[in-house]
C-alpha cells in the first residue's frame, strides 16, 4: 500500500511539472520565446571582398532570377501550390514530329522546373536568365563540345503537356565564334545544329528519367507551377452547348495527334482528307460501353457492321492559334449526340 501511495505522489509531481513547462518559455521566464525574433532582425549589407582576393569561393548557392515582366497584382498573394499529379503513364519519352523534337514528362511543370535546373547545376553550367513563370531558362555561353573555336548557348522551354499533370521540354541551341562579345538580340525559331539539340534533349531526358523524386511533392516550384496553367488539350462546350476538344498546338501536329489517337483507340477510319482536315470514322461506343460478352455475341449483340448511326466525321477547325476538334454525326439523334461526345472523350484520352 505504501508503494502505491509513493507511486501516486510521484505521478502527480511529474504531471504538475509537465503542465508547468509552458511557463518556462514566456518573455520573463527562464527560457525566453524566440520564435518571433526574426521580425526584428536587421538587414545587413553584402559582404565586401577586397580587390586582391578571389571571389569565386563566395558564389551564391541560391541564385535570385531576374524579375519577370508581370503585373504587380500577381504577387499580392503567395501562389497556392497546385495539386501534385501522381499518375504514371509513360514516364519520360522523346517525341519527334515535323523536324522538331521534345521531351514529354509525366509530371507537372512545377515538378519538372527544379529538376531541369538541377541538371544544369550538376553539369557545372551557369544560367544567365531564368523566368519560371514563362518556363524559360538560358545558359551562359559555354565551350562547344569538340570545337575549341566556338561557343554555344542553350535555351530550355518547359510547357504544359497535352494532359493535366504532364509537361513538354523543348531545347534551342545557338553557336558563335569564340571571343565574340556582342549580345543576343532574339532567339531564333530553330537551333543552329539539330544534331546537337537532339543530344542535349537526350541527355536531359535521361537525367529526368533517373530522378525518381520528380513525382514527389518535396521540391516543387510554385512560380513554375503557374506556367500557362492550362494543358494543351481541353474539353469544353461552345456557345451552342456542343462538345469541343480544344488543341493549343499547330495544325500539322493536331492532325497527326488526332490520327494517332484514333489508331490508338482502335477506331476504324473509313476515309480521311488532310487538306479538308477531317476523318470519317465508324464508332459504336468506347470499349467499356461496347463490351457484349459471350452471351451477347451468341445472340447477335456483338455485331459491329457499319450503320449510319455509327458513322461520324471528326473535323479539325482552325480558330486563330487554336485547333477545335468537333464531331459531326451522320444521324443527328440524341443517341448519336451521346456517341459523338463519347468519341471526343476517347480521342482526348488517347492523345500522346
Amino acid at each position: 500500500m505504501m508503494i502505491f501511495r509513493v507511486s501516486l505522489m510521484l505521478s502527480l509531481v511529474l504531471l504538475s511539472g509537465l503542465s508547468g513547462c509552458r511557463y518556462l518559455t514566456c518573455d520573463d521566464c527562464m527560457f525566453r520565446d524566440r520564435q518571433s525574433d526574426y521580425l526584428a532582425a536587421p538587414v545587413l549589407p553584402d559582404m565586401q571582398i577586397p580587390e586582391n582576393l578571389d571571389r569565386y569561393t563566395l558564389d551564391e548557392l541560391y541564385v535570385v532570377p531576374q524579375r519577370a515582366d508581370l503585373a504587380t497584382e500577381d504577387f499580392l498573394r503567395a501562389p497556392m501550390p497546385r495539386p501534385i499529379e501522381t499518375s504514371f503513364r509513360e514516364g519520360v519519352v522523346i517525341q519527334r514530329f515535323d523536324g522538331r523534337s521534345w521531351v514529354v514528362v509525366d509530371a507537372a511543370p512545377g515538378q519538372v522546373w527544379p529538376r531541369v535546373r538541377d541538371y544544369w547545376t550538376e553539369s557545372a553550367v551557369q544560367l544567365d536568365y531564368e523566368n519560371p513563370v514563362q518556363g524559360i531558362m538560358d545558359t551562359s555561353w559555354i565551350d562547344s563540345p569538340g570545337d575549341i573555336t566556338t561557343q554555344e548557348k542553350v535555351r530550355v522551354l518547359i510547357e504544359p503537356g497535352l494532359h493535366p499533370g504532364t509537361s513538354e521540354v523543348y531545347v534551342r541551341q545557338i553557336t558563335r565564334p569564340r571571343g565574340t562579345d556582342e549580345g543576343l538580340a532574339t532567339w531564333p525559331e530553330e537551333s543552329d545544329s539539330d544534331a546537337r539539340e537532339l543530344l542535349i534533349l537526350q541527355d536531359i531526358s535521361q537525367y529526368l528519367a533517373d530522378r525518381n523524386d520528380i513525382y514527389q511533392a518535396s521540391s516543387v516550384s510554385l512560380l513554375a507551377g503557374s506556367i500557362v496553367a492550362e494543358s494543351k488539350a481541353q474539353l469544353r462546350e461552345d456557345e451552342t452547348g456542343a462538345n469541343v476538344l480544344e488543341l493549343r498546338i499547330g495544325s500539322a501536329r493536331a492532325w497527326a495527334q488526332v490520327g494517332q489517337a484514333l489508331d490508338g483507340a482502335g477506331i476504324e477510319v473509313l476515309e480521311s482528307d488532310r487538306d479538308g482536315a477531317w476523318y470519317r470514322v465508324n464508332f459504336s461506343g468506347s470499349a467499356d460501353e461496347n463490351e457484349t460478352g459471350f452471351i451477347g455475341r451468341l445472340f447477335g449483340g456483338g455485331d459491329e457492321e457499319e450503320t449510319e448511326g455509327n458513322v461520324f466525321t471528326v473535323r479539325l477547325i482552325q480558330q486563330d492559334e487554336v485547333i477545335d476538334v468537333v464531331i459531326e454525326a451522320a444521324n443527328e439523334t440524341e443517341a448519336g449526340s451521346a456517341l459523338g461526345a463519347d468519341l471526343l472523350s476517347v480521342i482526348n484520352q488517347n492523345l500522346r
